[in-house]
């Protein structure tokens, strides 16, 4: 019987993003940018008078009060992320943050829009010289201000991530007596085949080529291949998980030759990794530029066509677009404080691998954890002899997985008696 220390079963409860420090030390130079604007506007407009730079400043303090609480939130779990008092770590800690900054975003958006119809019915006078400079140069901060936060990362629309290296991730090359061949998962449209391609137009013949795939439970699978518009495409196919080495077999006699290609199961849901505290902070500074957009639109349209409606109606638009990112901000938010589901499609994927030698997924719950992590606890019914060591490995293709419990239930092989008679 083999024994083992209990450090071996321990783990790491730290479930914060891979681009967690950086992201923590962008929003903290923001702040400082910020700041540095609020007090030059407050100090400013106290100097010479300005009203209207004064209400600038203050309102450049809730925009760096917003992105202090982003900061405070990422260097609060970074510490904390080895306490155990935390069950499961604080990954989640960026989430509340982003909830919170949601709500504080619907707030502004009900002020500005409340200010915006005040003035529509009662308008007041505009003091053009000093209120467009000063909102030029608020765009301007916003604008530093998203660079700095977003860097390489792409924003869209109520997110942002970063894309990946390699967009193609079902496809692998081949380089096969000089010729370079792309074995490709094609699953547009269609269920999964394979397709083999040749990228030198060389010439190749389903009769000699098939594919093999071996997974981890050494379960193997031949696949014939067909000519199809100039590819080999496979007749069968492809049962999920698609994580397998797949071998490609090519050629007779002794020129036959085999090569291995290994396929690893990728995620295809993007909020898995989405950081929602970076989120918000970039939220907040595009919604600010986006406003500063529309009042500039509206104070030139004010100035030189003498349509001072034009002021609040912008107010009014701004107010609008910025409650429906804070609407998709709460939702998604509330969504991962709440436990949902993050992905039905690995639920489905992780039952597919459970069940796919006869065990039976008896019981399953999936939750995010932090950016780009998941944790799972799996119940699983079996009629074989199985530990939940043999579970853990066939989750392994799963990279979101960082934090599996597994449940085994024996479950015993119904008998049923023989007739005594014999009869038919």
């Amino acid at each position: 019987m083999h024994s083992h220390s209990i450090d071996q079963w321990q783990h790491s409860h730290v479930f914060l993003g891979e681009d967690h420090d950086r992201h923590e030390s962008r929003t903290w130079m923001v702040i400082w940018l910020c700041s540095f604007m609020m007090l030059a506007e407050i100090g400013g407009g106290l100097l010479f008078g300005s009203i209207a730079l004064v209400a600038d400043g203050l309102h450049m303090s809730t925009h760096a009060g917003a992105l202090l609480l982003a900061a405070l939130a990422y260097t609060y779990a970074r510490k904390h992320a080895d306490d155990s008092r935390f069950t499961f770590g604080t990954g989640k800690l960026g989430d509340l943050a982003g909830f919170t900054s949601a709500i504080i975003l619907a707030m502004i958006a009900m002020l500005i829009a409340y200010e915006a119809i005040a003035r529509l019915f009662s308008p007041v006078p505009i003091s053009f010289n000093e209120v467009i400079p000063i909102a030029f140069a608020g765009l301007a901060v916003n604008v530093a201000s998203a660079w700095l936060l977003g860097g390489t990362d792409h924003y869209h629309g109520d997110g942002h991530h970063a894309h990946d290296d390699d967009h193609d991730l079902s496809s692998r090359r081949i380089s096969a007596s000089g010729d370079i061949l792309t074995l490709t998962i094609f699953e547009e449209g269609v269920p999964p085949r394979f397709r083999l391609s040749a990228e030198s137009g060389a010439s190749m013949s389903s009769a000699d080529t098939i594919i093999e795939t071996v997974r981890l439970d050494g379960a193997r699978q031949v696949f014939k291949m067909v000519e199809r518009d100039g590819n080999l495409e496979s007749l069968d196919e492809i049962p999920e998980p698609h994580a397998f080495v797949a071998w490609v077999a090519m050629g007779q006699g002794d020129n036959r030759k085999e090569y291995p290609v290994a396929f690893e199961e990728h995620e295809h849901n993007r909020a898995t990794h989405r950081d929602n505290n970076m989120r918000a902070a970039i939220i907040h500074v595009i919604a600010d530029a986006a406003v500063s957009v529309l009042v500039i639109t509206g104070l030139l349209f004010a100035r030189f066509k003498g349509w001072l409606w034009m002021d609040p109606m912008a107010g009014i638009v701004g107010s609008l677009v910025i409650a429906s990112w804070s609407y998709g901000l709460i939702r998604d938010t509330g969504a991962i404080l709440l436990d949902i589901n993050p992905d039905r499609g690995m639920t489905q994927r992780i039952r597919t691998t459970i069940e796919a030698d006869g065990d039976r997924l008896a019981d399953l719950h999936l939750w995010r954890l932090g950016p780009g992590h998941l944790g799972a606890i799996l119940s699983v019914t079996t009629t074989k002899r199985r530990d939940p060591k043999y579970y853990r490995r066939l989750l392994d293709r799963f990279r979101n997985l960082s934090h599996v419990t597994v449940e085994v239930l024996q479950a015993e092989i119904p008998t049923y008696p023989m007739s005594a008679a014999g009869s038919l």
